[in-house]
């Protein structure tokens, strides 16, 4: 029976973080069947790698929301790392993913991973934006497969934000990603909100990063920043901005394990 880790990811303690469901399979498996587990699971992500013969990657990885099947995935990258860090695979760990090769490596006590950079274009606000987020916008740019990022005006008003979920459901986006500069200890903050994907607010988002790190990085003029995502159970990444990749490192922390009866 196929074997599941839950995985904290982007957190050095337990019930922090993002937390995402690890299957690491011996073979290949229907699509329904892991749409299926991401459900029952209902974390917003589910991971699914199994080794390939690739001379530029040592497996194959997929994520899975409840709903879908997405793109690109970090928080469900970095627990799929870790996983085969605690099953004694040695790194470097090269992925084959819809979004190209992705490498993972450890170093400093953290995992690294190698993502495509994601800067944002400058896109008027769509209507209804400002309501809809609960905050006015200052700037707003288009990055990624579909992601809005939202300047607003400081720590404080990203942190208090109650949206409207419907009303976010409504715009075009995969992921709405509301940005300050922080008060202390980070260089920014971030929430983001996905209801198109079926995650009305993701607790941390590595892909958020590859758009967030090239917008901050260009503001505040340096490559190396930290960040903070401020939702509820929070998490910490530290980011190197290096042209068109971006390195996002994070710990993370295994809390379960067990057997699929499937």
């Amino acid at each position: 029976m196929p074997e599941y880790r839950v995985i904290d990811a982007f957190t050095d303690r337990p019930l922090a973080g993002n937390p995402a469901a690890v299957l690491v399979l011996p073979d290949a498996y229907p699509d329904a069947w892991a749409q299926g587990v991401a459900a029952e699971f209902n974390l917003s992500e589910t991971a699914f790698a199994r080794p390939v013969e690739d001379p530029d990657a040592d497996y194959e990885l997929r994520w899975f929301t409840p709903t879908v099947e997405i793109d690109l995935c970090g928080h469900a990258t970095l627990a799929t790392a870790h996983a085969l860090v605690e099953l004694g695979v040695a790194g470097p760990y090269r992925f084959a993913t819809r979004s190209g090769v992705l490498t993972v490596t450890e170093r400093d006590g953290r995992l690294w991973m190698d993502f495509p950079a994601e800067p944002p274009v400058p896109v008027e606000a769509p209507e209804g934006l400002a309501e809809a987020l609960g905050a006015e916008p200052l700037w707003v740019g288009l990055g990624g497969a579909n992601d809005l990022l939202v300047e607003v005006a400081d720590e404080a008003t990203v942190r208090a934000l109650t949206p409207d979920i419907a009303a976010i459901a409504r715009m075009p986006y995969h992921l709405v990603i509301p940005t300050a500069p922080a008060d202390a200890r980070v260089d920014f903050v971030s929430r983001v909100f996905a209801p198109n994907v079926g995650i009305a607010e993701d607790p941390v988002t590595g892909r958020a990063h590859t758009v967030l790190a090239p917008f901050w990085a260009e503001r505040l003029g340096r490559a190396e920043l930290t960040a903070h995502q401020a939702s509820e159970r929070g998490g910490d990444l530290l980011l190197e901005h290096r042209g068109d990749r971006v390195l996002i490192g994070g710990h993370a922390v295994s809390v379960a394990r067990g057997e699929l009866n499937l």
